[in-house]
């Protein structure tokens, strides 16, 4: 085991909205999930079944980012493997904000779960549900076909992809 610890985050749950897609100036992808997770019990004093929802921000780059945007939807069931990382940034007002995320980079995973017409019965279900709004980043004006033409500049988890091997395939 390292002594520098370990940062490995797992998640199974379902989208509570569509992907959201920018690309970085550099051609990279970015796509930016909310995950929905429950954990449920029965309430030892009524015997009602309670539920919990977490919603957790999670980040992916490169080509799972890209794959994401493209499949995924509002409801899907997905598995996650990343890492927690915690950004800085100052609101409107100049105060400084954290949020925490999960970060899905080269070395992470994403696959999807289940099948198309199960994400449209659980977006129904989590219609009532809304994640917790965050600030965005700017998000590309640009079209499809404009970001098809962008310079082949690769960030370098990109570059990383294509020497493991994955090339243009899907890794799962």
């Amino acid at each position: 085991m390292s002594s520098r610890g370990i940062n490995k985050v797992i998640l199974v749950g379902n989208l509570g909205q569509d992907p959201e897609i920018r690309y970085l100036p550099t051609g990279g992808s970015v796509a930016t999930l909310s995950l929905a997770t429950s954990d449920s019990w029965r309430d030892k004093q009524t015997g009602d079944t309670r539920e919990k929802t977490e919603w957790h921000r999670v980040v992916i780059f490169g080509k799972l980012a890209e794959i994401a945007a493209e499949y995924l939807q509002k409801g899907a069931q997905v598995y996650i493997e990343g890492q927690l990382q915690t950004r800085k940034w100052q609101d409107n007002q100049g105060q400084d904000r954290y949020s925490t995320e999960v970060v899905v980079n080269v070395n992470g995973t994403m696959q999807m779960l289940g099948s198309r017409g199960d994400a449209k019965q659980v977006a129904t279900q989590l219609a009532g549900h809304k994640p917790e709004q965050k600030p965005q980043l700017p998000q590309s004006t640009k079209t499809k076909k404009e970001r098809e033409s962008l310079p082949a500049a690769q960030p370098a988890a990109l570059l990383e992809e294509e020497k493991m091997g994955w090339g243009d395939e899907i890794p799962f």
